[in-house]
C-alpha cells in the first residue's frame, strides 16, 4: 500500500523533507569549503595554468610550426623515382664532420615524412672561458645525400632563454626558465596542485539539485554576469576529462624520481634513465647508428623517432619508434634502453608487454596522453584546445570572483548605511525623549514656585 501524508505516524509527513533540506543544507556548506580552496588555488596559480596551456597547445604542434617557421633547415626536396635515405652511418658522419672535435651528440630527430631533414643535437663546451659554459647547437642533415644543410644555435649553459622559438616555448613549458633544478620541481609542484584545483572544480560544479542540463550547457542570452559564469563552469567541466591526465603526466615527466615511488606503492615500476652501462675496457661504444639497428631488429615496424645518445661512461642509448604495429595495442610508440658497450637490451617501454606491470604500463601511457598522440590527430587536436582553454578558465574565474567581491562590497556598505540610519534615528528619539522630559519637569517646577 502506498503511503500517503494522512496515514503517517503525526509529525512523520515533515520529517522527511526536513532531512532532504538539512542534507542539501550540509552539502552546500562543505560545498562552501571547497569553494574556498578551488578560489584560492586558482587566484595563486591561474596565471600558470594560463601560461602551461597556452605554451602546451603550441608544443602539440611543435614539429609543424619549427618547420613553418625554419622550411630552409628543417625540410628537404623529395629525390624522383625511388627515394631511399642514405645509411644511418654516413648521416651521422655528417653531422659530426659540422661540429667541432669536442662536441658530443646527445640526440637525434629522425624525419617524421619524407619531407623532414634528419635533426642532431649536439653539446658544446667552450674552451678558454672562466666559467664552464656549455652550448647546445643542432646540426640539419639531409637523408637522401648525407650532406648538412646547416646548423644553429639553440641554447647556451649561461643564458635560461632558448635561441630558437620552440626551445623557448619548451623551456617555459617546462621549467619557467629555471634550469632543471629547481625548475622542474617547481613546475611539478604546481602541476600537482593544480590537480587539486582542478578536482574541486569539478566538485563545487556538480548540481547538487539535479539541473544537469543547466550545468552543462551556455545561456547566451544572458546578461553578461551569467555568461561569465557559464563559461566557467561549463569549460571547467568538459576540460577536466582531459585536463587531469595531462597535469599528472607532466608531473611525471618533470619529476619522475618524486612520482615513481608513489607508484611503487600500487605496483612494481621501472623508469628507463635509471639504467646504466657497465663500462668494459676492452669493449668500444657502439655507434648511435649501432643502437638503431638494434632497436630495430626488436620492433622491425614503424619508425624511428628520438635517439637518445650516450655521453657519459655509464650513459646508455635509447631509440623510440613510433608506429609500431601490435595486435591489441592501442599506443604505438615503443622506447628501447641499450648498453652502450655490449648492446645489451636492458629495458623496453612497450605497453603491449604480457610480462609489464600494471605500474609500467601506466608510465608508458604518460607520454603520448601529454602529447595527445595515443590518439592520433583527434587527441593532439583535443590536447590543444584543452591546452587554449586554461587562459579562459583563469579569466572568467578572476571576473567572477570580482564581481562576487563587488557584490559583497555594495551589501557591506548598504548594511553599514542601514545600520548608520537606525542609530540615527535612536539618537533623535532619544533627544526628542529628553527634550519632553525636560519640559515636563519645567512645568512642574513653575507650579511650585511662591506667588
Amino acid at each position: 500500500m502506498k503511503l500517503s501524508d494522512h496515514n503517517l505516524p503525526q509529525g512523520e509527513a515533515v520529517k522527511r523533507p526536513d532531512a532532504k533540506r538539512n542534507r542539501l543544507s550540509n552539502l552546500k556548506s562543505r560545498r562552501k569549503l571547497w569553494l574556498d580552496v578551488h578560489l584560492w588555488l586558482g587566484l595563486a596559480l591561474g596565471i600558470f595554468l594560463s601560461i602551461f596551456g597556452i605554451t602546451g597547445s603550441i608544443l602539440v604542434f611543435h614539429a609543424e610550426i619549427n618547420e613553418l617557421l625554419n622550411p630552409n633547415l628543417l625540410t628537404v626536396q623529395v629525390p624522383q623515382g625511388n627515394p631511399v635515405y642514405k645509411p644511418l652511418a654516413e648521416i651521422f658522419q655528417a653531422g659530426r664532420m659540422a661540429m667541432p672535435d669536442n662536441a658530443a651528440n646527445t640526440f637525434a630527430n629522425y624525419p617524421r615524412n619524407n619531407e623532414a631533414a634528419f635533426k642532431l643535437a649536439y653539446s658544446v663546451p667552450l674552451s678558454g672561458s672562466q666559467e664552464v659554459v656549455t652550448e647546445s647547437w643542432e646540426v640539419y642533415v639531409n637523408p637522401y645525400t648525407a650532406k648538412a644543410i646547416g646548423k644553429r644555435l639553440m641554447s647556451s649553459s649561461d643564458s635560461p632563454f632558448p635561441k630558437t622559438f620552440i626551445g623557448f616555448i619548451f623551456e617555459l613549458h617546462y621549467a619557467l626558465f629555471l634550469g632543471e633544478d629547481p625548475g622542474y620541481l617547481i613546475v611539478g609542484s604546481m602541476g600537482a596542485v593544480l590537480i587539486i584545483s582542478t578536482l574541486t572544480g569539478l566538485i563545487v560544479w556538480w548540481p547538487l539539485t539535479g539541473k544537469w542540463r543547466q550545468a552543462v550547457t551556455i545561456k547566451f542570452k544572458a546578461s553578461t554576469e551569467r555568461l561569465n559564469f557559464d563559461l566557467h563552469k561549463t569549460f571547467g567541466f568538459y576540460s577536466t576529462l582531459v585536463l587531469v591526465p595531462v597535469l599528472f603526466s607532466g608531473v611525471y615527466m618533470d619529476v619522475p624520481e618524486h612520482v615513481v615511488p608513489v607508484l611503487e606503492l600500487f605496483s612494481p615500476v621501472t623508469y628507463r634513465y635509471w639504467f646504466k652501462s657497465k663500462p668494459t675496457p676492452e669493449k668500444s661504444s657502439i655507434t648511435m647508428a649501432d643502437a638503431v639497428n638494434i632497436a630495430e631488429k626488436r620492433y622491425p615496424t614503424g619508425r624511428a623517432d628520438w635517439i637518445y645518445g650516450a655521453t657519459e661512461p655509464t650513459g646508455t642509448y635509447t631509440v623510440c619508434k613510433d608506429g609500431v604495429e601490435e595486435p591489441g595495442s592501442l599506443i604505438h610508440r615503443r622506447c628501447v634502453v641499450i648498453d652502450r658497450y655490449t648492446g645489451a637490451i636492458l629495458d623496453v617501454d612497450d605497453p603491449a608487454d604480457v610480462t609489464a606491470s600494471a605500474g609500467e604500463v601506466f608510465t608508458h601511457w604518460q607520454w603520448p596522453l601529454h602529447s595527445g598522440q595515443a590518439f592520433g590527430m583527434a587527441g593532439r587536436l583535443l590536447v590543444c584546445a584543452t591546452g587554449l582553454a586554461c587562459p579562459v578558465l583563469f579569466v572568467t574565474g578572476l571576473i567572477r570572483w570580482l564581481q562576487k567581491r563587488r557584490a559583497a562590497r555594495k551589501v557591506k556598505h548598504k548594511t553599514r548605511a542601514g545600520i548608520n540610519v537606525r542609530e540615527l534615528d535612536a539618537s533623535s528619539a532619544i533627544e526628542q525623549q529628553g527634550a519632553v522630559g525636560r519640559a515636563h519637569f519645567s512645568g512642574n517646577a513653575d507650579k511650585r514656585q511662591p506667588t
